[in-house]
Parts: structure tokens; C-alpha cells; sequence
């Protein structure tokens, strides 16, 4: 890894040169904001986003909604687990950070001193829109492509390299996609119980949703008393 921090000959430097260049030409109220959308924006409206497809999950019901919502629980998870992987990645590579390698650097967020490879934003940000997408695909291509803006952003800020994002992107790719399938079969029958739990059962299906589900289901209570009207009509 240190080869890549040591000449701008580098792809990965020369990109890193190119994408932070554009942070010294920019006003500086849109430094600001970039530094805001980087370190804390984009992860808020991710975490907003999941909770967005939850609340379009219960209120549409439906027989798919416990695996849907188990799959917007395993997007906060696997975004954790990504992190806690990271960690030793890190430790073991001991990438430094690219300004302490490269002058010049238009830096807008001070106090980073820990490694750079690989970003945990990048990480996080990949892992939560993977998984919203094994949820929905449509709000998962809008968590996808806040990820990818949030590794322009780190970029742009100084702070990593290009190969960190990507590196980020992987590993929040791998484990949200790797272990799917196992925690697919381990929250699936617990969300199943939940949505059958009458005090927790809003957490899987809204109030409506499940009304309108018993009217459906022959037996159910509300199908018994409009059989009941009818034959009384």
C-alpha cells in the first residue's frame, strides 16, 4: 500500500489530485456543505431512507412484508458487521491518510488520524443500500447511489483515496450480500412471529394493511361478520 501514496504518477493519486482539485475552485459555502453532506448528511439520509421503505413496506402488507422488513432489519446490521470487519483490515494495512503523504491537499475535515483504507462512510453507506435493495429494489438504487455520492464526497473532502471507497464498496457490498441468505433464514421466522403478535404486529404490518388482510382471509373475524351482513341483507 505505501507504493500508492508514494508518487502522483499514480492512477490512484492523480484521481485523488483531481476529484479534491475541484474543493479548491468551489465557493466556500459549498466546501461547508460538502463537509456536512460527507461526514453526517448522507449517512442520515440513508438511515432515513431504510426507515422511508419500512413505512411503505407495512402500510402495503401483503404475504412478502416479513421478509421484506427482514430484510431492512439485516441492512443496519450488515452495515455493523462491515464496520467491525474493517477494523482489523485496517490495523493490518496501515494505510495513512493521503494528506499526510501529499501536499497541496485542499483538506476540509481536520482531527483525521487514523487510517485511511478502507473508508468506513464508503463501507456503511454500500452495505445499508445493498441491503435496502434485497428489500426494494427501487429505494435500493436510490441507497446505492447515495453511497456512490458518498465516496465522491470523501474524496473530494481529502480524506481517503479513490481505492479506499472502492475498497469500502466492496467489503459493505460483500458481507450485505454474503451473508444474506443466513440472516434471511434467521430474521424471516422472527418477523413472521412478530407480524402475528398483536402488540408488535405494527412493527411488520400497519393497522390498515392487516384489516384489509382479514377481510381477505376466509374464517378471519372480519370476514365472519361481513359473510354475517350479507346473508342478514
Amino acid at each position: 500500500m505505501a507504493v500508492l501514496a508514494e508518487s502522483g504518477s499514480n492512477p490512484d493519486v492523480d484521481l485523488l489530485y483531481d476529484i479534491n482539485g475541484l474543493a479548491k475552485d468551489a465557493p466556500h459555502w459549498f466546501d461547508r456543505v460538502m463537509e456536512f453532506v460527507g461526514e453526517y448528511g448522507l449517512l442520515v439520509a440513508m438511515v432515513l431512507l431504510v426507515l422511508w421503505c419500512w413505512w411503505s413496506v407495512r402500510r402495503r402488507g401483503g404475504e412478502e412484508a416479513a421478509s421484506s422488513v427482514s430484510a431492512l432489519v439485516w441492512a443496519p446490521l450488515a452495515a455493523g458487521i462491515a464496520v467491525l470487519v474493517n477494523v482489523p483490515i485496517r490495523g493490518f494495512v496501515e494505510r495513512p491518510r493521503p494528506f499526510v503523504d501529499h501536499r497541496g491537499l485542499d483538506v476540509l475535515v481536520s482531527g483525521k488520524t487514523d487510517f485511511s483504507f478502507v473508508s468506513d462512510h464508503a463501507t456503511i453507506t454500500m452495505a445499508l443500500g445493498v441491503g435496502l435493495f434485497v428489500a426494494n429494489r427501487r429505494f435500493g438504487l436510490a441507497g446505492i447511489g447515495l453511497a456512490l455520492l458518498e465516496g465522491f464526497c470523501r474524496v473530494y473532502m481529502g480524506v481517503h483515496y479513490p481505492t479506499d471507497v472502492v475498497g469500502g464498496f466492496a467489503l459493505g457490498t460483500a458481507v450485505a450480500l454474503l451473508l444474506s441468505p443466513l440472516a434471511m433464514a434467521l430474521l424471516t421466522p422472527l418477523m413472521k412471529a412478530v407480524e402475528r403478535s398483536p402488540r408488535a404486529g405494527w412493527i411488520v404490518r400497519s393497522r390498515s394493511a392487516e384489516e384489509q388482510r382479514n377481510a381477505l382471509l376466509p374464517g378471519s373475524r372480519d370476514s365472519l361478520k361481513s359473510q354475517e351482513r350479507d346473508l342478514a341483507a
